[in-house]
């Protein structure tokens, strides 16, 4: 491969680009990951469930936001990039399958797919601009270091029970560690992720899309329940509930920090930094989503049941830990945080044992009160006193709003 024909490959940061529907069709492949791990945590409601769930998010968001960084400098609309984007969509699609199982038989069927995606997509991208060291930035870097995540996860698969959950937990953690290590190497030094061009736009699409995705999933996996029951009062009176829960997320991000993304990367000091702290911001939303579908699935199954400490956990919670994402991606945007953000966050997690004895839909129906008050919240303030985004300084501490 020549520099001339490497250049072919190459986005233009020069002029705003947008997210190819290869992209787009990648993001399907996301929706039914998404739907395997909420199922799968429904079906085992405890904290070893929950821990087994974020763990295998953690590896599918990997996979994406590596992704959504690689074709944000290579442009997928070229067919070399195409031919690799495709396996990585089949490979996630094989995880996603095995997902339920990946604690048990399917370990290694998972790690070894996961493996191959990763180092796979590395190895690609420091081959195709081996001639372009002026772009080729930190990718020898990210495939040693996604190497060296493999052996945990090839390890972790070889072992059973509390030994694999140790081991995939430093794995997960390892992909956190060597970004915010910026890929540094002996010898090769930091991968230099501050000097890395990127497109505000693209990213900040990426993002959102990935969100929409999440909702969607939330959506679907209500919308399965429902339909399994027909039209039973307590059953539509369920659904509208969970549909406003995840409505109301929806409006809290795009309103106004995720609309206003794009602005906020490029307003940035460093928009690399940036778009990477956005990117851990945004996991814990879609965490956040993840759980709080699960709630979705348990009011619209038990409406009316007798509650426990997990079930109102699982629908207040899972809106709570949204926030906390969503707060952080306040803070990355315009240097503080709501204070409505703060408040309801606060109240979703002490009014969870609180409201244990209550029945799902009235659980439901307190959390649509604190989520929508938040929602109004950010209108009347956005109304009355709009501001433009104004991200920290790299590195600069917490501010009171």
């Amino acid at each position: 491969m020549t520099a001339g024909n490497t250049s072919d490959l190459l986005r233009s940061h020069a002029e705003p680009q947008r997210a190819t529907y290869v992209e787009l069709f990648f993001d399907v492949i996301l929706v039914f990951a998404l739907t395997r791990l909420s199922h799968t945590l429904f079906t085992d409601l405890t904290w070893l469930g929950a821990l087994h769930t974020a763990i295998l998010l953690a590896a599918f968001w990997w996979i994406w936001i590596f992704t959504a960084w690689t074709t944000d400098r290579l442009n997928p609309a070229q067919p070399a990039i195409q031919v690799v984007i495709i396996p990585i969509m089949l490979g996630t699609l094989i995880m996603a399958g095995a997902a339920p199982t990946a604690f048990g038989e399917d370990g290694m069927i998972f790690a070894a797919t996961y493996v191959i995606i990763q180092v796979g997509r590395a190895l690609f991208v420091t081959t195709a601009l081996r001639r372009r060291p002026e772009v080729a930035i930190g990718s020898p870097q990210q495939l040693i270091w996604n190497c060296f995540a493999g052996v945990l996860w090839i390890a972790g698969a070889l072992t059973a029970g509390t030994t694999r959950v140790v081991i995939w937990i430093l794995a997960a953690l390892l992909g956190y560690t060597m970004s915010r290590l910026d890929f540094r190497l002996p010898m090769l030094g930091p991968a230099r992720i501050t000097t890395q061009a990127v497109s505000a736009e693209h990213l900040a699409e990426r993002y959102q899309q990935i969100m929409i995705i999440a909702f969607g999933e939330s959506i679907l996996a209500a919308g399965g329940q429902f339909a399994a029951f027909g039209f039973e009062r307590d059953r539509l009176v369920a659904f509208v509930l969970a549909f406003a829960i995840t409505t109301l997320l929806w409006r809290i991000y795009f309103y106004r920090a995720g609309l206003m993304l794009p602005a906020a990367i490029a307003a940035s000091a460093a928009p690399a930094v940036f778009s990477r702290s956005a990117s851990y911001a945004h996991l814990v939303m879609a965490g956040g989503i993840v759980l709080s579908s699960v709630g979705d699935e348990i009011i619209i199954n038990h409406p009316f049941a007798e509650a426990n400490l997990v079930w109102s956990a699982v629908i207040l919670c899972g809106p709570a830990l949204y926030l906390a994402g969503r707060a952080r991606l306040d803070y990355l945007s315009f240097s503080k945080v709501a204070v409505s953000r703060v408040v309801g966050l606060l109240l979703l997690v002490v009014l969870s044992p609180v409201l244990a004895f209550l029945s799902p839909i009235l659980i439901a129906v307190v959390a649509v009160v604190i989520l929508t008050a938040i929602a109004a919240s950010d209108t009347i303030a956005w109304r009355f006193r709009p501001s433009e985004p104004k991200p920290p300084p790299p590195g600069r501490p917490y501010r009171r709003p």
